[in-house]
């Protein structure tokens, strides 16, 4: 028998992650409020405690940096970054589209990177230079250039619109489609060529840092909203694009 790679261990960990978190959903939550406001819920610590632990026996040498329980081996080489629930508004209250993401970092760059959709049973999966699957199937983004004709996501809305009125007013009159949403799932859609933008807003390192490779390995272009690389210490302001020319498209609105 071959030896689980890196990436089968992140499959391995979608999977139970998966298994856990709809073993809580649409059930009693216990949920509470952190200082920003954003909830958190027993599904939420309870996953993380879970990948935390099988981390801790498989890579004991890794750092992890998860959204619950924060940093551990910070100056590591490697380290792996946990979004246990990402949605959890999403969760709370029923809706399905809520994720799990997990990304594998080297000197802080995803080479690694999983969105995990529990309630679909879809795991979506880039690795650095091998392309990206969704459950095991390759997957491409759209070859659609023409902004005008685009199907286009917004995420965050009315956090957009409260900040910067103005970048909302455009984006709302932009592309052929949009639709307004949140967290991860718009993201996927666009790494499997179904959608051809997303615009976020207020995002956090272990929310964007999974994302990178497995829409990257899928032909598209993830940057911040002035088009550069995004870091763990990018300002959460997230642009997604299937191609270069809707991505210069949406920069020149955002970056404004």
């Amino acid at each position: 028998m071959q030896p689980m790679t890196n990436a089968d261990h992140a499959v391995t960990i979608a999977q139970f992650a998966a298994k856990a978190a709809m073993g809580y959903f649409r059930g009693p939550l216990g949920t509470q409020f952190k200082d920003d406001a954003s909830p958190v819920t027993q599904a939420d610590r309870g996953v993380e405690t879970l990948v935390r632990d099988y981390l801790a026996r498989h890579f004991p040498d890794d750092g992890i940096f998860g959204e619950e329980h924060g940093i551990e081996g910070a100056d590591k080489e490697w380290m792996w970054i946990i979004d246990p629930i990402d949605g959890t508004r999403s969760f709370l209250s029923g809706h399905p589209l809520f994720g799990f993401l997990l990304a594998h970092l080297r000197d802080g760059m995803p080479q690694i990177g999983l969105i995990g959709m529990p309630a679909l049973d879809e795991v979506f999966l880039g690795i650095k230079g091998q392309g990206a699957t969704l459950n095991g199937t390759a997957i491409h983004c759209s070859a659609r250039t023409d902004l005008d004709q685009a199907i286009l996501f917004i995420n965050e809305g009315e956090k957009i619109y409260a900040e910067h009125p103005e970048i909302f007013a455009a984006l709302v009159q932009a592309g052929q489609t949009r639709r307004f949403s949140y967290d991860c799932y718009p993201h996927a859609l666009l790494a499997a060529g179904h959608v051809d933008a997303v615009v976020d807003f207020d995002l956090q390192p272990y929310d964007y840092l999974p994302l990178m490779v497995v829409i990257e390995e899928a032909g598209g272009i993830i940057t911040d909203w002035a088009g550069q690389p995004l870091t763990l210490k990018s300002d959460g302001r997230v642009l997604s694009a299937a191609t270069p020319e809707i991505h210069a498209g949406l920069l020149a609105m955002v970056g404004r």
